[in-house]
């Protein structure tokens, strides 16, 4: 997404009824999911306090995209079809924002849009802690700037996208939320978001870890697995903001402050066994704040991966969805074997076919 310079501006009115625009041809979007490292840093909660520590989030993206196709719904109500969920339809503003697709209502209530049937389709699991619902998000806001753009309006830049879609979900969801699966939806690629805590400044700082023509090495590097059980992150992200509310594990943030910036550092200079390191310390200490963070198949893929000299971590909040690891390709090509076996103990999960995804949403 290509990227302008400007404050946030007025959307201006509702979209409408866009049936008929669409009917003429239907708009599709996609953006990429992620596997992430010192998340949760990006909570404001968390890294106003922090400020003096410069806390920082990792994230790769993945190719395994999310993508969302505008066409008419037929009539002036909303439908929204998505894999694995039933059809909702509702009358504009009439849906509730607590349902399965309720933040991709609210977007749509964002703009104004009505006569649209929206059509979403990923090929990450659901509720796998890959950033899913953020990343459709990104998609949705994006497929309604290009409306912008062919209704002679000005388009959102990727902040501007960003900062909308989490200003949305946090709203909807009623619970602090980060930015870093927004960020990796808009960006892709590899990168270290810096958490400013300025109140003149953008509340993120872009740092690409590694350029276009070296992310295919790290490929090789990376296993990335689905344990078969969902997992709801505002969970165990509702414990962690609460102990630290409460002044609890305040020395265990501090830590992971810095693992997350030896993990980055490590990744940059592409030393895998110091970023495996970093990765099970950081592991470690948030299993000992929340022990469920690793459900049991977690648990013994994680074992596997630190016998085979691999750092092992779940991704978002964890407590189910998916667990990935890091590691010098040998032990990475010994690792795969070993969790495919433990896989298949359980018929819902499995080994993810992915690569790193240099591409933001297109």
């Amino acid at each position: 997404m290509q990227e302008k310079n400007g404050p946030m501006h007025d959307a201006g009115p509702a979209l409408g009824n866009i049936g008929a625009l669409l009917k003429e041809r239907a708009i599709e979007t996609s953006a990429p999911c992620r596997i992430d490292f010192g998340g949760t840093l990006d909570i404001s909660s968390f890294h106003y306090p922090l400020r003096h520590l410069a806390p920082a989030t990792v994230n790769i993206a993945l190719d395994l995209r999310t993508t969302v196709r505008l066409s008419p719904s037929g009539d002036d109500r909303i439908r929204i079809s998505s894999t694995g969920i039933t059809d909702a339809v509702f009358d504009p503003m009439a849906a509730p924002y607590d349902h399965p697709l309720g933040l991709m209502f609210a977007v749509t209530d964002c703009f104004g849009a009505r006569g649209v049937h929206i059509q979403i389709h990923s090929t990450s699991p659901p509720r796998s802690g890959l950033g899913g619902s953020s990343v459709a998000a990104v998609a949705l806001i994006t497929a309604f700037s290009r409306i912008l753009e062919k209704l002679g309006r000005p388009a959102l830049s990727a902040t501007q996208t960003v900062l909308l879609a989490h200003a949305i979900e946090q709203g909807v969801a009623g619970v602090p939320c980060g930015l870093q699966d927004q960020l990796a939806a808009a960006y892709g690629g590899v990168n270290r978001w810096e958490w400013p805590a300025e109140p003149d400044r953008p509340p993120f700082a872009r740092h690409p870890l590694l350029t276009e023509a070296v992310l295919p090495r790290l490929d090789g590097h990376l296993l990335v697995a689905y344990l078969g059980v969902t997992h709801v992150s505002k969970d165990v992200n509702s414990t962690w903001v609460r102990q630290f509310i409460q002044g609890q594990s305040r020395e265990n943030w501090t830590a992971i402050v810095h693992l997350t910036r030896d993990f980055a550092d490590a990744l940059a200079r592409f030393d895998m066994p110091a970023a495996a390191a970093a990765m099970n310390r950081e592991t470690a200490i948030r299993r000992a704040m929340t022990p469920q963070v690793l459900e049991s198949m977690g648990q013994r893929l994680a074992e596997a991966a630190m016998a085979a000299g691999c750092g092992a971590r779940f991704t978002g909040a964890g407590g189910g969805g998916c667990l990935w690891a890091i590691g010098e390709k040998e032990a990475i090509l010994t690792l795969k074997p070993k969790w495919a076996v433990l896989l298949a103990e359980r018929p819902t999960a499995g080994l993810l076919d992915c690569r790193v995804d240099v591409r933001g949403v297109c």
